[in-house]
């Protein structure tokens, strides 16, 4: 923990020279049985939009959630967001990049969403542009998600590749990646010239790490679980992170730690 209080400390002590990159699921947010099961702590997104003041507007989410669901999990503010894992961005200006999607595609997304529904426990989420499968109700199912899934990407024709997380699978378009994401947003401003600090909690997020440490930032990894991180550090849940970012966003100019 002590080195994930240090990394958040250089927002602190350079906000000017600092920018955030922060996963949702796991890492802003507890992880919760289904999607829409999510809780947002009342006072976050106010948390966040004042780290953002602080930072001159250099906070981003980079998630696989659909921004408009960003949007709504966060609400009223809005945020530089790359959703689905940077499929979508909406930049600092408000400019959108956007997913497409093929007739191949939305035939795929419908017989998966058929499927998934004879399977016990298994949860359908779509994201537009993308599809999970989440079997965080049922483990026992991982090995029927994974095949399932398999079968629907190669009936996509090869616009959209599979990608693991925690008790899901996702159906992304090729072209997305969390750390092609954090490399488009450290080309623009806020962000460019700044020292990334990336934090996430899953495979899905070690793309992000990789690029940030690579640039001279630092990255974070939530969660107690042993596995293998190109993270610079690690803290032991989303709670534990909401205190320290509420911390850092709250306390007056000057007065930093370290």
């Amino acid at each position: 923990m002590a080195a994930a209080v240090e990394i958040l400390s250089m927002i602190e002590r350079e906000p000017g020279r600092s920018a955030l990159y922060l996963d949702i699921d796991g890492t802003l947010l507890d992880i919760a049985p289904t999607p829409e099961a999510i809780v947002v702590p009342p006072e976050l997104p106010n948390q966040l939009a004042e780290l953002a003041a602080k930072l001159d507007g250099a906070v981003a989410l980079v998630t696989g959630r659909s921004i408009a669901r960003v949007d709504a999990l966060l609400q009223p503010h809005l945020f530089p967001v790359a959703g689905l894992h940077g499929a979508e961005m909406r930049l600092p200006d408000g400019r959108f990049i956007e997913a497409t999607v093929s007739a191949d595609f939305l035939a795929v997304k419908e017989e998966l969403h058929a499927r998934a529904e004879s399977l016990e426990g298994v949860v359908f989420e779509d994201k537009g542009a993308a599809i999970a499968l989440h079997y965080r109700l049922a483990p026992y199912r991982k090995a029927e998600v994974d095949a399932l899934m398999e079968e629907a990407a190669v009936s996509t024709g090869g616009g959209w590749i599979l990608q693991q997380g925690k008790m899901v699978v996702e159906l992304k378009p090729v072209q997305s990646g969390k750390g092609r994401a954090l490399e488009e947003f450290m080309s623009i401003a806020p962000f460019r010239g700044r020292r990334p600090i990336a934090i996430g909690d899953d495979l899905t997020d070690e793309g992000m790490f990789a690029v940030a440490t690579a640039a001279g930032g630092a990255a974070i990894r939530i969660g107690d679980d042993a596995a293998p991180t190109a993270a610079s550090a690690r803290l032991g849940s989303p709670t534990e992170l909401r205190r320290l970012l509420a911390s850092v966003a709250c306390r007056p100019p000057g007065n930093g730690h370290g």
